[in-house]
């Protein structure tokens, strides 16, 4: 029953016209993501896109999101996320995704959430990956990262030294080089990068972390903007929608 009434309330929020006249009817938000299948990407591959020529199980769930909510919006794909990141940070009227909230990002951001999940490993080729117990115990070897992405930063909270690259799937050729012995990552991304590149022969070696992935408004954001948007993503998931966003390795 409590669940319903709440869920009811959203409702009501959602679609009140108090709610829909409180922003300028000429509102719109420029959204910003990158190449991170299976949750955002382009749809030719490339690290440009624009709207419809942008596809995944988050950017599916984020267009719902806003056409519930009644919010205009623009979205493009861009690279590096360093950049996408910094522009989301400073810029008013800006969002991005797909994105962890760690303690450290909390406070920069406004948050709308969770859209899915993904899991932190580490990656290294079957046969010839050292054996790790645990994280500790990798610190010894040279580990491969993303930079600026979620993993990596927490690797790097936790005192680990990562050789990050500005693209993740660079990872993948320098452990088949040997120039790195483990790759930290996201699953299942690593998957669909490994695919799209022929490479058949990588396992994971450990399993770290599970983070839930959001919508990272600047903070400038109407809090309207964060209510209604959130109204409408509690309203999805009570209808099943999104089922793929919280165990994409199903699907």
């Amino acid at each position: 029953m409590r669940h319903f009434l709440c869920t009811a309330l959203l409702s009501c929020l959602l679609f009140s016209p108090l709610s829909q006249a409180q922003l300028p009817p000429d509102y719109k938000m420029v959204l910003l993501t990158e190449n991170f299948p299976p949750f955002n990407m382009a749809e030719n591959g490339k690290n440009f896109a624009r709207d419809a020529n942008i596809k995944g199980i988050s950017a599916d769930i984020v267009r719902e999101m806003f056409k519930r909510a009644g919010i205009d919006y623009s979205l493009t794909l861009r690279f590096p996320w360093d950049r996408i990141y910094q522009q989301t940070m400073t810029k008013a009227n800006h969002g991005l995704f797909s994105t962890s909230m760690s303690e450290a990002r909390k406070p920069l951001f406004k948050w709308v959430g969770p859209i899915a999940q993904y899991q932190s490993v580490l990656v290294g080729r079957t046969g010839q990956h050292p054996v790790v117990a645990n994280l500790e115990s990798a610190k010894t070897y040279r580990i491969g990262a993303y930079q600026s992405a979620a993993v990596s930063q927490h690797l790097e909270r936790l005192g680990f030294t990562t050789q990050n690259a500005l693209r993740d799937q660079e990872n993948i050729r320098k452990l088949q080089r040997g120039q790195i012995d483990l790759w930290a990552t996201s699953d299942p991304v690593w998957r669909v990068y490994a695919r799209e590149q022929g490479v058949s022969d990588l396992e994971v070696v450990l399993s770290f972390n599970t983070s839930e992935l959001y919508l990272a408004l600047n903070k400038d954001t109407p809090d309207e903007v964060v209510t209604r948007l959130q109204a409408a993503l509690e309203q999805m998931r009570t209808e099943g929608f999104g089922r793929c966003a919280q165990h994409p390795e199903q699907c």
